[in-house]
């Protein structure tokens, strides 16, 4: 709806065609908070590929339910931009991953912007205890998380 609004004020004449280009020509970052490793719970996650906190912004390339259910894969030269960004802005990222089929969780609305055609990846502050009563988080993640999306939006 925002877009659509923009759209009809800035151009002479509206046309959803317009729209769609424009959602098309989108970079988008779906901030999301994600799991990070437990060592309470080692079983739900990966070791080697999920999150640490206080290890910078977590990039999540894919997202789903269920295998691949609602799912969203960012394209390599989407991430490699996103990257390349961090890097030359010395923003501390980390590779992060869902964790396992059916262990629950994963959803979140990157499917839905990639349906319009925007390049999108998940990208957040890493939690343990996700949806938990009481979560916790590092300040460093959630400053290199400011960090990235405040030069995300600058590039």
């Amino acid at each position: 709806m925002a877009v659509s609004e923009l759209i009809d004020i800035i151009e002479e004449k509206y046309s959803e065609l317009i729209v769609k280009r424009a959602l098309a020509n989108s970079c988008v970052l779906s901030a999301d908070t994600l799991a990070g490793f437990d060592p309470n719970y080692p079983e739900v996650l990966d070791r080697k590929n999920s999150p640490f906190i206080g290890n910078g912004i977590t990039l999540v390339k894919y997202t789903g339910v269920r295998g691949k259910g609602g799912s969203n894969d960012a394209n390599s030269e989407y991430l490699g931009k996103i990257r390349k960004i961090f890097n030359d802005n010395n923003v501390v990222w980390q590779m992060g991953e869902l964790g396992k089929v059916d262990q629950g969780g994963g959803g979140t609305i990157a499917y839905i912007l990639a349906n319009y055609g925007m390049e999108v990846v998940d990208c957040g502050v890493p939690l343990l205890s996700v949806h938990a009563p009481y979560e916790i988080a590092s300040k460093a993640d959630i400053y290199m998380t400011y960090k990235g999306y405040n030069v995300f939006y600058k590039n």
